[in-house]
């Protein structure tokens, strides 16, 4: 039997064929039999075989993808054909038809088909890769329409016979680099060579980081740090891959590993410092996505650690960026490292005489009713202070989800209070001021002043 191995190499062209070896453009006699081909009955045959490869590799890719679309999947995508899995299931499946068909009927079809297969290939699985690695970025749809153009270019120039012709023309163009002769070809090949490494890493490097953050909960931040590593781990064999792919040297990274040290000594201490505090704080699991912190007077939930910064998330809405290293060198309250439940307080006042022992545990009771309150700690009401206007209770409460917001809560604590004071009929005072008035005598006689008797 066949090996896919020895299947796929005989019915792929090789790097030899688009070099112009083994394959010449072709001539007007050759195009016009492709033209007469394509006009026989037996390209009907080949269209239908086309077309059920496709419908083969849709419902190979919905059986494996199952009911549920996921838009977020880069391999099934949302509608099946719009993932990464379709153009290459498709194309594998129409190599192995095109295997079982060279002998029986002259092919015309499948000299089309393959490289329009092999290009959606590479242009579904660019676009893809990239738009995952980098979601955010502008360039994005740049580089996808670039991809797109030069793919269908680099296919018309194959099934026309142009290509090889192209390829003998750049391969004329040299110049010397130092002891090495290289060609605008050789240039070429190995920066396609590179790029492709570089979205195989990221492909992989983004896969492997989804299964590691899929169902965390309390070693999220662990697996954040694994998956951190991994994308690093990845991103730099595909870095020396695609160098070597290129024609660099690598022992000449020797001399570059010592610059960036250098540089790194130098210049790049604190983007240095950030890095490594990263790392620290997934190692120690001293903050963890959800905390609720206070930095720099700057109160919020963490909702991302980053190898460089961490996002702090505010209840308004407001985001901080913050360097890791201040995480690490500074001040921080965590809310949540060792119990998320928080304790507040608010306050109110009743006027003098009013009987507190059986006023309390009333205010005790409507306060645990209050929603997002906990039963354990309890609430409590202390009298705190005599003061000048009235007796002072402080009313203290936990409650559990503090990144929901603590003004509602402390709200709708309020508001309870003052519905039973209302419906006991206790005085809230108001600011109280005595007054006392002296009474006047009679104003004395100026100095220097002798008053007449009147005529």
């Amino acid at each position: 039997m066949t090996s896919f191995a020895s299947l796929a190499a005989s019915s792929v062209p090789s790097a030899a064929d688009f070099a112009g070896a083994h394959t010449r453009p072709l001539t007007a006699a050759e195009l016009e039999e492709l033209l007469r081909r394509l006009q026989q009955p037996t390209a009907l045959i080949e269209l239908a075989v086309v077309f059920g490869c496709l419908g083969l590799a849709w419902l190979l890719i919905r059986f494996l993808r199952g009911k549920q679309p996921d838009p977020r999947s880069i391999w099934f995508g949302y509608h099946v054909i719009d993932g990464i899995l379709f153009p290459v299931l498709a194309l594998v499946l129409a190599l192995i038809a095109r295997r079982a068909l060279q002998d029986t009927i002259p092919l015309a079809v499948f000299r089309l088909a393959i490289p329009v297969l092999s290009s959606l290939a590479v242009i579904r699985l660019t676009v893809k890769v990239l738009g995952a690695a980098f979601p955010a970025s502008s360039a994005l749809r740049v580089v996808e329409r670039t991809v797109s153009w030069g793919a269908w270019l680099a296919t018309v120039l194959w099934i026309t016979g142009v290509l090889p012709i192209v390829l003998d023309e750049l391969d004329d163009i040299t110049w010397k680099i130092g002891s090495s002769k290289v060609s605008l070809r050789n240039l070429i090949e190995g920066t396609l060579s590179a790029v492709l490494v570089m979205i195989l890493s990221l492909s992989l490097s983004s896969a492997l980081e989804a299964r590691l953050l899929r169902g965390a909960t309390d070693n999220l931040s662990l697996r954040k740090m694994a998956a951190n590593l991994l994308r690093a781990l990845l991103l730099g064999v595909g870095l020396m891959l695609a160098l070597s792919a290129v024609g660099i040297d690598l022992t000449a990274l020797s001399v570059f590993g010592g610059a960036l040290g250098v540089g790194v000594g130098m210049g790049l201490q604190k983007l240095a410092a950030n890095y490594v505090s990263g790392f620290v704080i997934l190692a120690e699991r001293s903050l963890r996505i959800g905390d609720l912190v206070r930095v720099d007077n700057f109160e919020g939930v963490i909702t991302d650690i980053n190898t460089r910064f961490t996002v702090i998330r505010a209840t308004n809405g407001r985001e901080s960026i913050v360097p890791n290293e201040v995480l690490i060198t500074q001040r921080v309250e965590n809310a949540s490292l060792a119990d998320r439940r928080v304790s507040m307080s608010t306050v109110v006042q009743v006027a003098y005489g009013t009987d507190l022992h059986s006023l309390m545990p009333r205010l005790q009771a409507v306060v645990a009713q209050v929603p997002r309150v906990i039963q354990e700690p309890a609430p409590s009401v202390l009298l705190t202070q005599f003061a000048s206007d009235g007796l002072e209770l402080t009313i203290s409460f936990w409650i559990m989800d503090p990144e929901a917001g603590q003004q509602g809560v402390r709200s709708a604590v309020n508001l309870a209070l003052l519905s039973e004071l209302d419906r006991l009929g206790v005085e809230i005072p108001f600011p109280q001021r005595v007054v006392r008035l002296v009474a006047a005598g009679p104003a004395p006689a100026a100095a220097g002043v002798v008053s007449s008797p009147a005529p």
